[in-house]
Formats: structure tokens, sequence, C-alpha cells
């Protein structure tokens, strides 16, 4: 599994009722079925992926986030997840708004886009960031909404989400020695992981 997979993992206890919001493959799915016992079932908007899924006996549906939240009831799952999504979607604040609405947690990663060498690259070149985790042209990109550690905390803040746990880690999977400070993690972590609950 990708790193940020298996530190969401790690997150969730065994038991829980889980959804993925896109889910990919089901690789996180999968996993938390047969490690963790969990109810687990997912949401990808990727038509091929999702049908990868089901075709492995995966609970996945073709779906938008930022459309097809709204349908699920109040409180349906324990844990909702959103990995390196956040940035794709259209409608990042509703989209975690209805996360806490249909989850008791959601638990969210994404791509840290005040890593130094994103600040570098863009100092030196001039131009948007190239790297192994930002690596499409801007024009190319699926990525509408970048933002910094410091962001999603000032958002949680605004929308008085709680932040239960957090951490930052480099693409290695080395978790961050930063951790208690959010202006160091937000220069160096290279990937930002964030549970939360409604205040």
């Amino acid at each position: 599994m990708r790193l940020d997979l298996r530190l969401i993992a790690e997150m969730i206890p065994a038991n829980a009722r889980v959804l993925d919001i896109g889910c990919g493959d089901g690789a996180l799915i999968d996993y938390l079925q047969r490690e963790k016992g969990a109810d687990a079932r997912g949401i990808e908007i990727d038509m091929a992926e999702a049908t990868r899924a089901v075709s492995h006996g995966l609970a996945v549906i073709h779906g938008d986030a930022d459309q097809d939240l709204a349908f699920y009831p109040d409180q349906a799952f324990d844990y909702v997840v959103l990995s390196r999504t956040l940035q794709a979607v259209e409608r990042p604040r509703e989209v975690l708004r209805q996360m806490l609405r249909i989850g008791r947690h959601a638990i969210v990663s994404f791509p840290n886009f005040g890593h130094w060498l994103l600040r570098w690259q863009m100092l030196v070149r001039g131009r948007m960031p190239m790297t192994g985790t930002w690596n499409r042209a801007w024009h190319e990109t699926p990525n509408i909404h970048p933002c910094t550690i410091q962001d999603f905390f000032d958002l949680c803040a605004l929308d008085g989400y709680v932040v239960e746990r957090w951490l930052a880690v480099d693409d290695r999977g080395l978790k961050a020695p930063w951790k208690r400070s959010v202006r160091l993690a937000n220069l160096f972590g290279e990937q930002a992981l964030f549970q939360l609950r409604r205040g």
C-alpha cells in the first residue's frame, strides 16, 4: 500500500465502519477488511479503478465526492477517509463538512504544498514546481486546491473541527520530528495526515 494508506490504516481500530472516498483500486478497504475486520466500503470517481475494486470483491461504487456524499445518512460510519484527494475536489470545505456529518471521525491526507522543495523551486524557477508528488504540469493536474499544513489547521479552526491527531511525514515514511511545531512541519513535511471530529 501507498505510504499514507499504511499510516491511515494504523489510525483505524478493529471492527470499524469505514467509508474510503477516492478509494482507487480499494487497497485500503481490502487491508482493513482482512486485517482489522472492518466493515469498509468506498466511492471512486474513476470508473476503471472502481471496476477494478469491484472485480476483487470490494464494496465500491462509482461516484463523485463533490456530489454524492449528500446521499449518505448522518453518522453512518465511524471513520470517513479522504486520502490524497482533498486538493482535487471542487469544494473541499463542503466535502469535509459532509465527511463529518456522515462519520464520527474524518481522516484526511494530502501532499503539503508548503514543503521547502516546492518553495525553493518556485523561488528559483518562477514556475509551478514538479516533484515526485506534484508530478504533472499545471495545465494537466487534477490538483485544483493545493494547500499547506498551516492552511489546513486554519480551515479546521475556521469551521470548528477538532484535530484529534496529526502528523507530517516525508515520502520515505519517516514521521517528522517537528510534530510539536506546525511551522517546521509545514516547511519539512512532504505529506500530512489529520484525524478530525466535529467540535
